[in-house]
């Protein structure tokens, strides 16, 4: 997840690494590395993954989909525990999910600092879904306020054993809440993670904020290029030339991540003008081996 150079990031992710590490170890054969054998990637490139999020309200995701994380990130210094099944993770009935942040600890969750102060929900679909290359979607509305941290990104799928940031990490769609017209898309691997991720930011015109209405945040993956767009339009693209003669870790299967952070080092914690619950208001989600509908150049 991006930061400006000034701001301290994760240094790992351990928390995500343990509860997926079993599983991943087990897919994987012994002294796999990190580039796929291009068998591998083919049949993951023809893979697709659809979720338009409909369902009666208060449902929970489609667990054939999505897992749930659960616990704290003291890796970030993030301020909320992240709650098991729909308590704050749910289908609205309108075709959205509903991802909710509250100022609560219904079931005295211990954190890092002691008593969790927020709760809120992290998906991903390891071990459910992979995929390389091609159109990763999802159309957002993102929460406002001092201390929100809304991410849509992926991880590589050998996350377990080669550990981050050799796994690599494209944020597809990160947004800090003192940036209310910025969201910000970034490559971390080798070489380049937390404060030296490679990236860019995308403002959007006149003082709009995200947060007023629904976007669409996208990148188009293809072998040896990541590009990113908003709302259909290109922002930034990235290839090996981009990372300074480190290695590309990009050409092989990553997972998709969805979560609502609270605090943390980059955005801040909440303050007094920060209300609460804060939501992160999710369309779709949707990856495809190529774009119906290409960005605009």
């Amino acid at each position: 997840m991006t930061v400006h150079p000034s701001k301290r990031r994760r240094p790992a992710l351990f928390a995500l690494s343990l509860a997926c590490a079993a599983m991943l170890a087990a897919a994987l054969p012994a002294g796999a590395s990190a580039a796929p054998h291009p068998a591998d990637a083919k049949a993951a490139a023809a893979a697709g993954f659809t979720d338009d999020f409909d369902g009666p309200a208060g449902s929970a995701v489609d667990g054939s989909k999505w897992q749930i994380e659960t616990g704290d990130n003291v890796d970030n210094h993030e301020r909320q525990y992240y709650t098991s099944g729909n308590k704050n993770a749910a289908l609205d009935g309108q075709g959205n999910l509903v991802i909710t942040a509250r100022k609560e600890n219904p079931s005295n969750y211990q954190c890092w600092y002691g008593s969790c102060q927020y709760t809120s929900a992290r998906l991903n679909t390891s071990g459910k879904f992979t995929q390389a290359y091609g159109h990763v979607e999802a159309r957002m509305k993102v929460p406002r306020g001092q201390g929100m941290w809304p991410a849509f990104w992926m991880l590589g799928d050998d996350l377990g054993s080669v550990g981050w940031p050799n796994s690599g990490e494209i944020d597809i769609m990160e947004n800090v809440g003192f940036e209310p017209g910025t969201v910000h898309g970034t490559l971390h691997g080798p070489g380049y993670s937390g404060s030296g991720g490679i990236g860019a930011a995308y403002n959007l015109p006149g003082g709009q904020a995200f947060a007023d209405g629904f976007h669409t945040f996208a990148i188009d993956w293809s072998p040896n290029s990541v590009k990113w767009s908003v709302d259909g339009n290109v922002y930034q693209t990235r290839t090996p030339a981009d990372v300074g003669g480190n290695q590309w870790v990009f050409n092989k299967p990553f997972f998709v991540i969805l979560n609502l952070a609270v605090g943390g080092y980059w955005p801040g914690d909440p303050d007094g003008n920060t209300s609460f619950p804060q939501q992160l208001v999710v369309d779709y989600v949707h990856v495809s081996t190529n774009s119906a509908a290409p960005p605009k150049s």
